[in-house]
């Protein structure tokens, strides 16, 4: 019987990667993370015995929560967050669930070391245009949604990643960058594993905006032209990123439910009145 306490991978899929995604808290055990060392896209590995010590990274906002099968461990903490105010599910059937429909999971291998707040941080050159406004969009919508990006004079890219211990990106010679013809955003949806259709999609406009191949897509000249828009627009690179999040969530949501869609003036012949 379906609770009102749970939610099915099917709806929990369709939120992850938009502005409305919960909180997503993975609970499993050590024991039980040690045989699979991945998570569902965006959730972040916290332990059921100290929720005290992170309940309020929900505070205000709606959490799910995942342990292996879903049930004593995502229950009992899905429960006393409720008991503290946060309107908390925990996801059907659990991990085990969501690996069986085959769903993207990201590698923890694939990502940088957190720091002491428990986020990732991202290094790389400043004033963005397109990829290094796509990248932080990926991460922040799909792998880390508190992720920290530093926006740098070029030549210390790589000084600050090393005195900092962040993940420097898209600049020359770092894992994270430009391979053969695909862009450094194409590289992280392959790494992180979100190799989905809908993404993919957006990999191949970001690809031909951010490599001057306007023929691989006919909205990359559409993406190329905003992203220049918002460059004028804003002297402030997190001005900008910000900006730029609802830019692409909105192109995201095209590849993943508008393709189809037409749009056109009506052109209405005259006709009987309808009173």
């Amino acid at each position: 019987m379906s609770s009102t306490t749970t939610i099915s991978h099917e709806k929990l899929a369709r939120l992850i990667g938009t502005p409305a995604c919960p909180v997503l808290i993975d609970v499993r055990t050590d024991e039980d993370f040690a045989l699979d060392q991945r998570l569902i896209p965006g959730s972040r590995r916290r332990s059921h015995k100290k929720i005290e010590t992170w309940r309020d990274e929900a505070d205000g906002k709606r959490a799910i929560v995942v342990c292996q099968q879903g049930k004593k461990l995502s229950e009992g903490s899905a429960a006393l967050l409720r008991h503290h105010g946060v309107p908390a599910e925990t996801l059907e059937g659990g991990y085990e669930a969501w690996v069986a429909a085959s769903l993207p999971l990201i590698p923890v291998s694939r990502l940088p070391a957190p720091d002491h707040n428990g986020r990732t941080v991202w290094v790389t050159r400043a004033r963005p245009k397109i990829d290094r406004i796509a990248c932080p969009w990926l991460i922040r919508r799909f792998v880390d949604p508190d992720a920290v990006f530093l926006f740098v004079t070029p030549s210390e890219v790589e000084a600050v990643a090393d005195r900092f211990g962040a993940a420097p990106f898209d600049i020359e010679n770092v894992f994270w960058s430009h391979r053969g013809e695909f862009c450094t955003f194409d590289v992280m949806v392959e790494e992180f594993g979100l190799t989905s259709d809908p993404l993919a999609r957006l990999a191949t406009i970001v690809r031909g905006a951010d490599t001057a191949r306007p023929e691989l897509a006919p909205e990359a000249p559409g993406l190329l032209a905003a992203s220049l828009g918002l460059s004028r627009m804003y002297s402030d690179d997190l001005e900008q990123l910000e900006a730029g999040m609802t830019l692409y969530d909105a192109f995201y949501r095209w590849c993943r439910d508008a393709t189809a869609e037409t749009h056109n003036w009506p052109n209405r012949k005259p006709g009987p009145r309808d009173d």
